[in-house]
């Protein structure tokens, strides 16, 4: 039976070398008996561009396309932090990029593929942030800039999204009912994994008296957490150390 692999908020940094060291494990123990590998944002801290010296990180790349080489699928979606990631990166990790809302398809069931903070609509001031760092315009400005001045600019958003984090409720935080219902109903699924909120859960509920699963992936701050997906059916999701 096909297994499928699902994670989301590594966060992966420098600063963390247990997780990029957890992460490695994974791919090396886990990862390797697997048919794909979802990562579903959030892979590391912040990604500047591809030209980004991806300090402390160069192992964990070489692991991912050490197995994608091996003939592990590979699929990476942007996250929040990392949503600078480009093909030259992809590349370089065996990485086929995928854009939100990708669909993907298991035993004849379509299932919605998000990083989630879309679905977070209670938090206008994130909202209003997220239009404008994924405009095609502000990107390219950004890009045009020199390395050092990239970084600077980083800094001074995560210290003012820290900032503003503290002040906003739990509650503004995670998914918006009304989204979730609207993102089932546009998709036409049943099925949804997402990450971002590090709530993981399976949500159970109707919309139009269908029943619809959702399920949310948790992050890799004190320990790995992965969703193995065989089938709408048969699935685990599961933390690890």
């Amino acid at each position: 039976m096909a297994k499928h692999l699902f994670i989301s908020d590594l966060h992966l940094a420098p600063e963390r070398p247990d997780i990029v060291s957890l992460f490695i494990e994974f791919l090396h123990n886990q990862a390797a008996q697997a048919e794909s590998l979802y990562i579903l944002g959030d892979l590391v801290e912040y990604w500047l561009g591809d030209d980004d010296n991806a300090l402390g990180l160069s192992q964990a790349f070489d692991a991912m396309k050490k197995l994608a080489d091996n003939g592990l699928k590979i699929y990476l979606m942007h996250g929040n932090r990392d949503f600078l990631m480009g093909e030259k990166l992809a590349a370089r990790c065996g990485c086929e990029l995928i854009h939100e809302p990708y669909i993907a398809n298991f035993d004849n069931t379509s299932v919605l593929l998000l990083h989630g903070d879309v679905l977070c609509t209670d938090d206008l001031r994130y909202q209003e942030l997220r239009l404008m760092l994924r405009n095609p315009t502000w990107q390219a400005d950004f890009l045009s800039k020199p390395l050092a001045e990239r970084e600077q600019m980083a800094l001074t958003l995560r210290k003012q999204s820290k900032e503003e984090t503290q002040l906003k409720s739990s509650d503004i935080m995670d998914v918006n009912e009304t989204a979730v219902n609207d993102a089932f109903i546009d998709n036409n699924v049943s099925i949804m994994i997402h990450g971002h909120t590090h709530r993981p859960n399976v949500h159970i509920s109707k919309i139009n008296n269908k029943v619809v699963k959702r399920i949310v992936l948790g992050d890799w701050y004190s320990q790995g957490s992965v969703l193995e997906f065989n089938n709408p059916e048969n699935y685990k999701l599961r933390h690890f150390s």
